[in-house]
């Protein structure tokens, strides 16, 4: 195992804290217990995937298996950010598992999900959840899906949609 992290390398996550040997670096476990904790997503649900850290605190879900290290441009996804005082997902992790979560899911409707979409923050007094980082859901043809991640403080719902993300959509 190589020590420290690495910007141009992709190390596998240790799967718990007795097996780490980067300081500061997550385990595949605590990336785990943060969905299941936060979301509501059942652990289960990435019982196939292996969870990457490439630089500090870039954390790369992958569906399947890889020698450690790997030197490559990416492997899989974006899935959170872990070295800051508030782990981040990524837009295209709650995408593509949010469909998952039953936990600090916010449901909106078709004007405030037109607003979040195109980058907006708006005012949601409404929301009587958790503050932080939440995922924007919309109901598209009877099913709710997740639009992305949101950051909600102060009564105010940020969008994270990244920039070359975001669309205009027609309301």
């Amino acid at each position: 195992m190589v020590d420290g992290n690495d910007g141009q390398r992709f190390d596998r996550l240790p799967a718990t804290d007795a097996e780490r040997t980067v300081d500061g670096r997550a385990t595949r476990e605590a990336v785990v217990d943060y969905f299941a904790d936060r979301f509501g997503i059942p652990p289960e649900t990435f019982d196939d995937c292996t969870f990457w850290e490439k630089g500090a605190g870039k954390i790369w879900i992958y569906r399947g298996e890889a020698p450690t290290p790997l030197e490559i441009e990416a492997i899989g996804m974006t899935c959170l950010r872990t070295r800051q005082e508030h782990w981040k997902p990524t837009t295209d992790v709650v995408q593509r598992f949010g469909g998952h979560a039953t936990e600090c899911v916010i449901d909106l409707d078709r004007e405030q999900a037109r607003r979040f979409a195109a980058g907006e923050d708006q005012t949601l007094e409404w929301w009587d959840g958790d503050w932080g980082y939440l995922i924007a859901a919309h109901e598209v043809a009877g099913e709710s899906e997740a639009l992305g991640v949101g950051l909600y403080v102060h009564g105010e719902l940020r969008s994270m949609v990244p920039k070359g993300r975001q669309r205009d959509l027609e309301p």
